[in-house]
């Protein structure tokens, strides 16, 4: 019996790459400033991550070959839906696409999210610093909505540092609402958020009530004298900290001279400091 050529030439189909990216929907825009924006996507449900942490999103190219950029996630881990904030760079690569999504459009997002601003990375302390500039208050604000965050310390504080006062929209709205958010008063309950979480702004191009860089107010004790704390102590303090690369490096700086210990997550310390960005 003679066999099909066609049959015999047929070759296995590819398996299919079990790390590639899911294409998951926009679901929601919203425009802060020209160059901020904050959106959200659909969540696989075999998608876990701790609050914190971070992972590649990006859209297709005409080549076929994704341009993927690290984005931490703005929601917790208990949240349906996964929430991102991005700056918008008019030459960037992803950016000055991803700027343009709509509700509907759809955005790679990658498998394996990772990180350093993650709870498991810090000793257990008393006072909880998350040190920000721009964008980099996106990995807060899932921390900010995680309860373990405030059943490990007895005071948060969020700072975020940016050029213009428009820019500290995004964090002063998630501040303001998460005391009514439902599921926030369920499990933490409003007044301990109220109680525990403080949210300290800055601008540096501004008038503004407060008009330096955050490492100006550690050094000169504004910002502990504003809050009425002592300054930073390895013993009770341990700071998290995301912003551009200038800012990361001059505060890990205050962190190490006031004696505190990077940590990691097969290390848990005093510090952290976050090192992925969007373009």
């Amino acid at each position: 019996m003679a066999i099909s050529t066609d049959t015999a030439a047929a070759s296995p189909a590819p398996k299919p790459n079990p790390n590639a990216p899911t294409e998951e929907t926009v679901l929601w825009v919203k425009h802060y400033t020209d160059r901020l924006f904050a959106f959200r996507l659909t969540r696989p449900q075999s998608f876990r991550f701790r609050s914190g942490e971070f992972v590649m999103i990006g859209l297709p190219q005409d080549n076929g070959k994704p341009i993927l950029r690290a984005y931490s996630m703005a929601s917790p881990f208990w949240d349906e839906e996964l929430e991102f904030f991005s700056i918008k760079v008019p030459d960037g690569p992803l950016t000055s696409r991803l700027q343009k999504i709509e509700p509907g459009d759809k955005v790679l997002l990658g498998k394996k999210p990772t990180g350093t601003l993650v709870l498991d990375a810090l000793l257990p302390g008393k006072r909880l610093y998350m040190f920000s500039t721009g964008t980099g208050i996106a990995p807060f604000a899932s921390l900010i909505r995680d309860p373990e965050t405030y059943e490990r310390f007895d005071e948060i504080v969020l700072t975020h540092t940016c050029r213009e006062v428009a820019e500290l929209e995004y964090g002063k709205e998630l501040v303001a609402k998460l005391p009514e958010d439902p599921l926030i008063a369920d499990m933490v309950g409003s007044d301990v958020v109220r109680q525990k979480l403080r949210h300290y702004t800055t601008v540096t191009r501004e008038p503004y009530p407060r008009t330096d860089r955050i490492t100006t107010l550690i050094d000169n004790g504004k910002l502990f004298e504003d809050l009425g704390v002592p300054p930073l102590d390895p013993e009770t303090d341990r700071v998290m900290i995301c912003g551009s690369m200038a800012m990361l490096k001059d505060t890990k700086e205050r962190a190490l001279k006031a004696g505190l210990v990077e940590g990691s997550n097969a290390s848990p310390a005093q510090f952290v400091v976050e090192k992925a960005f969007a373009d």
